[in-house]
C-alpha cells in the first residue's frame, strides 16, 4: 500500500492486512498517548497525520495544516513521519534511538521500520511529547525565515 485514499484513521487502518494494522495502530497508540494538546488526528496526504489546525498556526505556505507526525504502511516498510526532528535535535533523537541497541534507517524526518520490534517505542514517545503546538509552530517559523 502506497497512497490511501481512506478518509477516516479507522478506514484506513481497516484497509490494512493484520499484521501491518497491528504494527500501525500500536504506533499509533504511542502517539496518541504522548501526544501534547492541541494536535489534531486525521488523513492528509494519505496517511495519519497529527496536525496543527490553521486556525491555531494561521496562513501556511500551502494553504495545509502544519504536519507534526505521520504514520504511514509503504510497500516494504512503515513510515513515521517526526517533522520536529531538524537539526541539532536530529543528531540527538539518533543518538537516543541508536543507544537502544537497534539499527536507525532513517531520512529526512523519516523513521521507516518493518517490524514493531523495529522501534524504541519510549524514544518515540519522548519525541512526540517534546514539543507543544506553540513551540512547534515557532520552529517551523523559524526555518521559513
Amino acid at each position: 500500500m502506497a497512497r490511501s485514499n481512506a478518509e477516516t484513521v479507522e478506514e484506513y487502518l481497516a484497509e490494512l492486512p493484520e499484521d501491518r494494522r497491528a504494527t500501525v495502530a500500536a504506533v499509533r497508540r504511542v502517539v496518541l498517548d504522548h501526544l501534547p494538546e492541541g494536535y489534531v488526528e486525521g488523513m492528509r496526504w494519505g496517511m495519519i497525520t497529527y496536525s496543527v489546525p490553521l486556525e491555531v498556526s494561521g496562513k501556511t505556505y500551502n494553504g495545509q495544516p502544519l504536519g507534526y507526525v505521520s504514520l504511514a504502511s509503504q510497500k516494504n516498510y512503515v513510515s513515521l513521519y517526526l517533522m520536529g526532528v531538524h537539526g541539532e535535535r536530529e543528531q540527538e533523537f539518533r543518538a537516543e534511538f541508536e543507544a537502544t541497541g537497534r539499527k536507525l534507517d532513517m531520512g529526512k524526518s523519516c523513521v521507516r521500520f518493518k517490524r514493531l520490534d523495529d522501534l524504541p517505542l519510549d524514544v518515540i514517545g519522548r519525541e512526540v511529547a517534546r514539543q507543544g503546538v506553540v513551540e512547534f509552530v515557532a520552529q517551523v517559523r523559524a526555518a521559513q525565515g
